[in-house]
């Protein structure tokens, strides 16, 4: 058996959903552990793209048991139009396929709406969220205020917390945002048919876990977003609101540190990031123009143009080190398919001094210029190799680059967006007797 937490190693979008859709094959769980429908994760199976917010992607494979565990926040209005959408094309035919912890706390319509007033408000100071409510949530669940699945599904309990919240809600969006206040009776009803029918997806899957790692089975937990987008220890305040590292996967489930037997950061080939916030090795050029046509680099949730950039290895090191990385599943490398010469940032260079370590400080990271090795491109289509001998040399040389600067191993190498444009080195589900 083994348990295996997936994270992104950069700032989000390294296609974390194809990389779960390979490894849920090997196992018998898959679990999202934090961050709410703000999360795009696309799949490719056959010539069909599947795009996923909140529902763990491991709900592509009949058989597997999913479970949303209590580090997530859930919008109902987006999770029922998700699971339609699934049905719809074939997918999660069986409702005993997903379980969700009463833990999860609920985004609500006031959450969505102080979320765009604030950006709105912020004008150019803007942090640059999605406006999807995920930030306000996590406030709530802090400060303690939160309404929970478990409070949900239970009318007067629900009707109470509602009560309590709403006017502080609304006296923030009138006094001080300038938006309408929102109306409790209205909100209420619709929550209230949202708890009835989310009731029979409700489940202790901490106490599924468990039993399920004493059977012996393995398991595969989901981080959505990426290291660098972390509450406390990414590019802050440009960040997501939950922690994205790899101890998340114990809080957002329940399961002990001694019980996770491996970690799989995500990186692409390149860098790229939604939003705002410093980014050293950004290309503001036609390579960066490139790099977001081949790439399809557009933000899942919200659409945006991701800003693109040459692979950063001072923050990757710093991925492989927050998380304990045991292995990298190097993703986009085909984008580079035409490029003559490749650029890997090795340091950073601030006030005069070299930097080989990313900045804890915003402002030190915002004045960092990227210093720059050139490797040669192979100019060649790799996307159907399917194996890594088969590869030109030179980017055989890159990925072994990556794996020197990097100080972690390569373990998996996507050559485009379907499953089987892939190639594994190693399997993390198979390195256990």
């Amino acid at each position: 058996m083994s348990t295996v937490v997936i994270i992104g190693s950069q700032w989000g979008d390294e296609g974390k959903g194809k990389i779960v859709d390979i490894y849920t094959e090997y196992a018998e769980d898959v679990v999202r552990f934090q961050g709410g429908n703000n999360a795009g994760h696309t799949l490719v199976v056959g010539n069909e793209t599947t795009v996923m917010h909140i529902i763990p992607s491991g709900i592509l494979h009949p058989g597997k048991r999913c479970l949303i565990g209590n580090g997530v926040v859930l919008d109902p209005q987006v999770f029922f139009q998700e699971a339609e959408k699934l049905k719809a094309k074939g997918y999660f035919q069986n409702d005993a396929q997903l379980m969700i912890d009463p833990a999860v706390h609920i985004i609500m319509p006031y959450h969505r709406t102080i979320d765009v007033a604030r950006e709105k408000m912020a004008g150019q100071r803007k942090i640059g969220t999605t406006g999807r409510g995920i930030g306000p949530a996590y406030e709530d669940k802090v400060g303690r205020r939160g309404i929970r699945l478990g409070d949900l599904i239970h009318p007067e309990r629900f009707a109470e917390k509602l009560r309590e919240a709403l006017p502080e809600k609304n006296f923030l969006l009138e006094k001080f945002l300038g938006e309408p206040p929102l109306d409790e009776a209205a909100i209420f009803d619709e929550y209230r048919l949202y708890g009835e029918k989310l009731r029979k997806f409700l489940g202790n899957t901490a106490k599924v876990l468990h039993d399920s790692i004493a059977a012996g089975n393995n398991i595969l937990l989901e981080g959505a977003q990426g290291t660098l987008l972390d509450i406390d220890h990414g590019t802050y305040p440009f960040v997501t609101s939950s922690s994205t590292v790899a101890g998340g996967a114990c809080t957002g489930t329940g399961i002990g540190p001694c019980s996770i037997d491996a970690v799989i950061g995500i990186s692409k080939a390149y860098v790229t990031r939604v939003g705002e916030g410093p980014f050293p090795t950004e290309l503001k050029d036609e390579t960066g123009e490139l790099l977001r046509r081949e790439g399809h680099e557009y933000g899942a949730t919200t659409g945006r143009p991701r800003r693109t950039g040459w692979l950063d290895m001072v923050a990757l090191r710093k991925a492989v080190q927050l998380n304990g990385l045991t292995g990298l599943a190097l993703t986009k490398l085909d984008v580079l398919n035409s490029l003559a010469t490749i650029r890997i940032c090795s340091a950073y260079r601030c006030d005069g001094k070299l930097l080989s370590e990313f900045p804890t400080e915003i402002g030190v990271l915002q004045r960092c210029e990227p210093v720059f090795e050139e490797v040669p491109g192979w100019q060649c289509d790799i996307r159907a190799v399917t194996d890594l001998e088969q590869l030109p040399p030179a980017s055989r040389d890159f990925i072994s680059k990556v794996e020197k600067m990097s100080g972690c191993p390569v373990v998996l190498v996507s050559v485009g967006p379907r499953r089987d444009q892939t190639i594994q080195i190693s399997n993390p589900f198979r390195s256990k007797g």
